[in-house]
């Protein structure tokens, strides 16, 4: 959307060289395949390069990661999803517009829409990310949708040029992928859906927006589910069916089918340890490091925000050390520490969440948390990041002045391993090196969350 403000500014065109606009792209060697390389290229996913998804996103070689990347084909010659393209036309924006994205956006965009100014990870020189680290409310993801869905018009009002929605919503480039929802196209930006005429934004772990033009509908979902072709899977057996007509209603209207949810699971049962309470309260726990040797090694050590949340981010906290547990009538008030940063969460042990702030890799999250006793020496605090996709889960095991936790998360590293691993072994030319990369990446899955031994100060 930033893109298709400045074409219809004049500050660049869909056809521009991306070295023209971004001379940094150009590095020591000359590449003509670079020269051939356009906005329109980066916007339908046409480039041609993919940087490696594991290049440490903590060191300011962003845009060298693009420039020295292989080229997979020729830019127009073929189409691979490509975060960074994103990441490119980000900095491009930066160069032409002489501010922020988010700057840029914020007067034509968020404003117009209602929605405060949001929060989008960026590289060391405050370029935005693009493709990834934008943080959004449902409602705010729903009402740029919306916008999307009225040609550009929002609240009565052209807010998004009428013709960059037609363009940006509509096929540019054959696309594939590894499920059925993945080939229908792909557009400026959106994927085209197998319903006709609809497409979507689709974000990481199931953040999708839908819409539907021929019923004028907008479908949102924000989630965690790791796999999105499981959500799409299930939104594609009902959607456009379950929509009603004009003045039907759920009896009369033949396709409606009503949807249910199972009550929410109550965490555990068991009693609160009252005798157990006392005797750990406010004491210091310090966890012996040793164990975060190898999550460290492969750049992820373990932090309260799990690694579904902080793998693409470029600055990790990590190393959960000196926590302190206080227990209250039905709240327990817990504190850690990662590095320089020190927070502290309540957690509902009535079964009800409570909400709080944190810091944590310098990111501001609204956290929900719970605790509950399971047997007379396990206790489980869950933290639930909601900007984020993830949950922690941490299990403390008490035996007399000695702790163990074990970090968990929900999706399961187990998960996030298999998930990265379908593209890492995708992007080897070699398919038994990449079919090895793939294997090792689940295995490095169960040591990412290693078991902590502390000793209660």
């Amino acid at each position: 959307m930033a893109v298709g403000f400045a074409v219809a500014e004049g500050r660049l065109t869909v056809n521009a060289r991306a070295v023209d606009l971004l001379p940094e792209l150009r590095g020591a060697a000359s590449d003509e395949t670079l020269e051939k390389l356009t906005v329109h290229h980066l916007l339908s996913m046409t480039a041609g390069k993919i940087p490696s998804p594991m290049a440490d996103k903590s060191k300011n070689r962003w845009l060298a990661d693009f420039a020295e990347a292989k080229w997979q084909y020729a830019p127009g010659e073929g189409w691979n999803y490509c975060n960074e393209n994103c990441y490119v036309l980000c900095a491009i924006l930066h160069k032409v517009c002489g501010e922020s994205v988010t700057d840029y956006l914020m007067p034509r965009l968020f404003a117009p829409l209602g929605i405060p100014r949001p929060f989008w990870e960026s590289d060391s020189n405050g370029v935005e990310s693009g493709g990834w680290g934008l943080y959004l409310t449902t409602e705010a993801f729903a009402k740029l949708m919306l916008c999307c869905q009225q040609g550009g018009v929002y609240d009565g009002k052209q807010v998004i040029p009428a013709d960059w929605i037609g363009l940006a919503t509509r096929k540019q480039a054959q696309s594939h992928g590894t499920d059925e929802h993945s080939h229908a196209g792909y557009g400026y930006c959106f994927w085209m859906n197998n319903e006709p005429g609809s497409y979507r934004a689709d974000g990481v772990f199931s953040q999708l927006g839908m819409v539907f033009p021929a019923q004028e509908a907008v479908v949102v979902t924000t989630g965690g589910e790791i796999f999105a072709d499981r959500t799409m899977d299930c939104l594609a057996r009902h959607l456009p069916g379950i929509f009603m007509e004009e003045g039907e209603t759920p009896e009369t209207a033949p396709a409606h089918r009503a949807l249910t949810l199972p009550p929410l699971p109550v965490l555990y049962q068991t009693p609160r340890n009252k005798a157990l309470e006392r005797k750990i309260e406010g004491r210091m726990i310090e966890f012996n490091q040793a164990p975060q040797a190898i999550p460290q090694l492969f750049g992820y050590p373990v932090s309260m925000m799990p690694l579904s949340v902080f793998f693409m981010s470029a600055e990790k906290a990590g190393h959960i050390n000196h926590a302190r547990l206080r227990f209250q009538r039905d709240t327990l008030k817990f504190s850690w520490s990662e590095g320089k940063e020190r927070n502290t969460v309540l957690c509902g042990m009535d079964g009800k969440p409570r909400k709080c702030r944190i810091l944590l890799g310098g990111i501001d999250f609204t956290v929900a948390c719970t605790a509950a006793w399971e047997g007379s020496e396990r206790l489980h605090v869950w933290i639930r990041p909601l900007e984020s996709v993830a949950e922690r889960r941490l299990t403390f095991v008490f035996k007399g002045d000695l702790v163990r936790m074990l970090p968990r998360s929900s999706p399961s590293a187990a998960r996030v391993g298999a998930y990265i691993s379908r593209f890492v072994g995708e992007m080897m030319p070699n398919p038994m090196i990449g079919q090895l990369m793939s294997n090792t990446l689940r295995k490095i899955a169960f040591v990412t969350e290693p078991m902590h031994f502390g000793v209660m100060k």
